[in-house]
């Protein structure tokens, strides 16, 4: 094992799935005559007057490319197969599909086989005197079969053994980082090609020829620390490790003249250059120190002083070419997607200025941030199925918050007059691109208010937040432009539904007023737009539910420019005030469209405790009508065994009960108040333009997989399916 995996060492090209197992050095030295790669080396270059401190300028040193690097490898990996215990190639170390080749690897082998092969029985012999390579062609025809991920890891646990055997801690407890990727790059963008920024404690170039660079010569070295993602090696001397931190990437420039001259002289805890070839895998996380140089290429690198280990990855990464692609994958390997993609980083990155955005606005009109129990004795506040659980200290049934409203509106009353909460809430019902069954969302109360308030408060934090992220009034999401300027377009359910439908549920009725139930279902279905969805109308308990499903329905994915749908009917609205324009069950509410996505809902809060009790019952009486009716609708279609099915699935079977703590506390007297919830989830999607919910969550909830299941003692022969459901 030892003198393959130091073949396999030598080849320093990532962009290979792990090559599967022969586990023969003649095999491996076969492989590794096969491959290639781009070189990308640093040297001299042009001169730039400069105007501070002289930096010296490297010697003009020609770096062998790819195929001279291949010869020099398999001398070295020969020589050296014994002192090395273990050791991988990086292609092997930078991938995790062992089944998938690039077209790339096989291109670029093929044209270099030949001259690589006289390249290196032209020079000299191997020192160890075997596995000696003198023809080439032969190792071109016969392919080795492929290391496995498992053999991969393997090899890389020996690496983790072989540290500690030479009294290096592989997984470190610190490290002493001074400068980021993102900064460097910044800091040194006036940096020439070929031009290098020595340290003071630096010896004069052997010629003596120095370069002004406008950058003063470096007191100490730069500290960087990182995960290698790149890495490319030229025979025994020059090696290129690109790394990356939170912030961006920067070439670490690995020259063995710049490393101490022997492993008997490398300071405790560092890496010889030897190791750099060896110990060193795409995966790895390491700390460099040196000075700053710009290759002949324009690539900015930290000339390497120092290398020390920090973490060792016994795992390889993705394949470079290809990626992280596979979305399930994706989002349950969270972390995998983010080494992988850079942009996924930035996504979550943007979503922390989002949320730290909303505290900031809300904070900077007044309110206070509390926070209120996610456990609840019943669900209010929204109406939607809740997770339940059960307390069993207390011996008691809990439900999962499906709103922070309630709890939020009781501190108004005791008089915290400006109040919001920023937090996860759950809802036990389908996924979609637009629904996970935990959602962050920001709930705010202000006293004195009402909801032309928050249309302004609305208006003014969603483009706060736009405005963290470096965007204007205008943002791109899904190839269409969105205007976040103020003010929004403003517009009632019922006119939009008129102008969908011909229908005016809410002044059709008798004198003007609001639909009869019967009349209101009778001329929906009348609608030829509304037979696609007939049984909803028919399943619709009141006026106000049927007006709002043709809404649902035949508007709500219309409204692509930020809308603010307003006055619901009150059956569906039974927290907020009656409307004071209208005498037809109409309430003072809105609710935030762009792109045919709420993404807002807001109330003048209803602050009368009889109407507000009333209502309650109201919504508790229908919510029993529809369980009763699914009920019995099942038992008629398919007996007890139907039934239980509907028990155990429905989204609509949930108990909705009175929240008595909450009314005691209207009847305290709650001053006029006006709301609003904001979904966080949403708004991060609009200004990330991320197409599913789930790109902007960073652990969503996932279908079990088959071996999970089985692992449970669930049915293994489950349907995998799409995560992604309709509500």
């Amino acid at each position: 094992m030892a003198s393959l995996s130091h073949a396999f060492m030598s080849q320093h090209y990532i962009g290979r799935t792990p090559m599967s197992v022969s586990i023969s050095s003649r095999a491996a030295l076969k492989l590794l005559s096969r491959s290639s790669t781009t070189s990308s080396t640093g040297g001299s270059g042009s001169r730039r007057p400069g105007t501070a401190l002289c930096a010296s300028r490297p010697r003009n040193r020609r770096a062998r490319g790819w195929r001279g690097f291949a010869a020099s490898t398999v001398d070295a990996s020969s020589s050296s197969s014994s002192s090395s215990s273990s050791s991988l190639a990086a292609s092997a170390s930078s991938t995790s599909t062992p089944s998938s080749t690039t077209p790339s690897s096989s291109s670029s082998s093929s044209s270099s086989t030949e001259p690589t092969k006289k390249k290196a029985t032209g020079k000299k012999t191997n020192k160890g005197g075997n596995n000696k390579n003198k023809g080439g062609k032969k190792a071109h025809d016969d392919s080795p079969a492929e290391l496995s991920s498992s053999d991969v890891r393997a090899i890389k646990v020996e690496k983790v053994a072989e540290l500690r055997g030479r009294g290096l801690e592989p997984f470190a407890y610190r490290y002493e980082r001074t400068d980021l990727c993102d900064a460097l790059q910044a800091r040194y963008a006036d940096l020439a090609p070929g031009v290098e920024v020595r340290l003071t404690t630096d010896d004069q170039p052997d010629d003596g020829e120095t370069v002004e660079t406008g950058f003063d010569a470096l007191e100490q070295p730069v500290r960087v620390a990182g995960r290698v993602v790149a890495k490319r090696s030229f025979g025994k001397k020059l090696a290129f490790l690109t790394l990356r931190d939170q912030q961006g990437t920067v070439q670490l420039f690995c020259e063995s003249r710049r490393f101490p001259k022997a492993d008997g002289d490398t300071p405790a805890g560092q890496l010889a250059f030897s190791d750099v070839r060896t110990l060193v895998d795409v995966g790895d996380i390491v700390g460099a120190a040196g000075g700053i140089k710009r290759t002949d290429k324009g690539e900015l690198s930290v000339t390497v002083r120092e290398l020390q280990m920090l973490t060792k990855a016994i795992k390889p990464l993705p394949d470079k070419f290809h990626g992280l692609t596979d979305v399930e994958k994706r989002y349950r390997q969270r972390h995998l997607d983010m080494i992988s993609n850079p942009d996924v980083v930035s996504t979550f990155v943007a979503r922390s200025k989002v949320t730290s955005a909303i505290r900031s606005f809300l904070e900077g009109r007044g309110f206070l941030e509390m926070e209120t129990p996610v456990l609840h004795g019943s669900a209010g506040g929204a109406d939607a199925r809740p997770f339940l659980t059960y307390h069993n200290a207390l011996a008691r049934d809990l439900t999962l918050r499906i709103a922070t409203e309630l709890h939020l509106k009781r501190l108004v009353v005791g008089g915290i007059e400006r109040v919001f909460e920023l937090g996860r809430v759950f809802r036990n019902e389908g996924t979609s691109t637009r629904h996970n069954p935990e959602f962050t969302s920001v709930e705010c109360y202000q006293a004195f208010a009402d909801y032309g308030d928050m249309m302004e408060l609305t208006e003014s934090m969603v483009l706060s937040c736009a405005s963290a992220l470096g965007a204007g009034d205008t943002v791109e999401y899904q190839g269409t432009s969105i205007s976040l300027a103020a003010p929004f377009r403003r517009v009632s359910m019922n006119d939009l539904v008129i102008e969908a439908t011909g229908i005016d549920f809410l002044g059709g009725g008798e004198n003007g007023g609001a639909m009869k139930h019967a009349q209101a279902v009778s001329a929906a279905l009348a609608c030829e737009k509304c037979e696609l969805f007939r049984g909803l109308i028919e399943g619709c308990p009141t006026t106000g539910h049927v007006l709002n499903t043709c809404f649902e329905e035949l508007v709500e994915s219309t409204l692509i420019q930020p809308t603010f749908v307003t006055d619901h009917p009150v059956e569906i609205s039974p927290l907020a005030k009656p409307h004071r324009d209208f005498s037809d069950a109409r309430v003072e509410r809105f609710e935030l469209f762009i792109y045919g996505r709420e993404l807002a809902n807001a109330f003048s809060e209803l602050t009368d405790p009889i109407d507000q009790r009333n209502r309650l019952e109201e919504q508790v009486r229908n919510q029993t009508s529809l369980r009763e009716a699914a009920e019995s609708a099942a038992l008629s279609r398919g007996g007890e065994k139907a039934l239980a099915e509907w028990r155990e699935n429905a989204e609509e079977n949930y108990a909705v009960e009175v929240d008595e703590d909450f009314l005691d506390a209207l009847e305290y007297g709650m001053p006029p108040t006006a709301g609003m919830g904001l979904g966080v989830d949403r708004l991060v999607m609009l200004l990330t333009d991320s197409a599913s919910i789930r790109d902007v969550v960073a652990f969503p909830l996932l279908r079990q997989t088959a071996s999970q299941r089985e692992a449970s003692g669930g049915e293994s022969e489950e349907e995998e399916g799409d995560d992604e459901v309709s509500e």
